[in-house]
């Protein structure tokens, strides 16, 4: 196939990597600072430096932009989409699906809401990496598009390296990844907000690395992604906060039964699940 990316950074650019790695399929890589194509078609990330007019000759067209980018690019370019599949990898569904799909039926193409759940601190071309996905899960959120198309979206998955494909719709999407992804950006980002955090060296091991990975965020993109995810991510948040309120209470009322209780409940929860 012809597979055209747009938006060559982390992910965009380790789709390239993992596609070129891992497939016989061709890659037009697509980005707004030609210093970055020029990067990876000398690392043999893509085949050809492409533009809109390049979206005409592709099977495939993966948009790895901020969504609200994405949704523009689209309304830009759609008509040069037509007969396409065109997939995402947005870490919101339920802004993105009916738009895409609104745009889909307009311009002809199908799209296939998708996700995939891997990443990095770090990001930019840079970090893109062949073996990013290697093992990952890939959420598809199929929307209108014909089997056909959802099939040979998850199918690429696979192929690319992704351990698993997880199918849902835009609201389980959104209201899972509040929980397995947001809540852990929003945590250390509050964590490492303390005015401990400055000495911490000498002080910290594991459990100080684990907590606080993912605070070297990317303001910009999870900002956004917060506030597109607002109800599901507040209720959340909102559980979070009560948790939080039980074993302080319970540690300001020197309740030692209280605390074990809680965190029993917690150690349990977790050896039950397995992972």
């Amino acid at each position: 196939m012809r597979i055209a990316v747009v938006g060559i950074g982390i992910i965009g650019g380790s789709f390239c990597k993992a596609i070129k790695k891992n497939t016989p399929h061709y890659v037009i890589g697509i980005n707004r600072t030609r210093s970055t194509l020029e990067k990876a078609i000398a690392d043999g990330a893509i085949d050809e430096i492409g533009d809109e007019n390049s979206l005409r000759d592709a099977d495939v067209i993966i948009l790895a932009t901020y969504p609200h980018a994405m949704i523009e690019y689209v309304e830009r370019y759609g008509e040069y989409m037509r007969g396409s599949i065109v997939t995402d990898s947005a870490g919101i569904k339920r802004e993105i699906c009916p738009r895409m799909v609104e745009l889909s039926n307009k311009y002809g193409f199908d799209f296939v809401g998708a996700h995939p759940m891997a990443g990095k601190e770090t990001n930019g071309y840079e970090s893109a990496d062949a073996d990013l996905f290697e093992g990952a899960s890939y959420i598809v959120v199929p929307c209108e598009a014909s089997d056909e198309a959802v099939n040979t979206v998850c199918s690429l998955a696979l192929e690319i390296g992704f351990g698993s494909v997880k199918k849902t719709d835009p609201e389980e999407h959104d209201r899972m990844i509040a929980f397995t992804s947001q809540i852990p950006h929003v945590l250390a980002c509050a964590y490492v907000l303390s005015p401990c955090c400055p000495n911490h060296k000498g002080f910290s091991a594991g459990s100080y690395k684990d907590v606080s990975r993912v605070a070297n965020i990317n303001a910009k993109l999870w900002s956004e992604l917060f506030l597109e995810n607002r109800d599901p991510l507040i209720g959340e948040l909102v559980i979070l906060r009560d948790n939080i309120i039980a074993i302080t209470d319970a540690i300001q009322a020197n309740d030692r039964e209280r605390i074990e209780e809680l965190l029993e409940k917690a150690h349990k929860t977790k050896e039950r699940l397995g992972e």
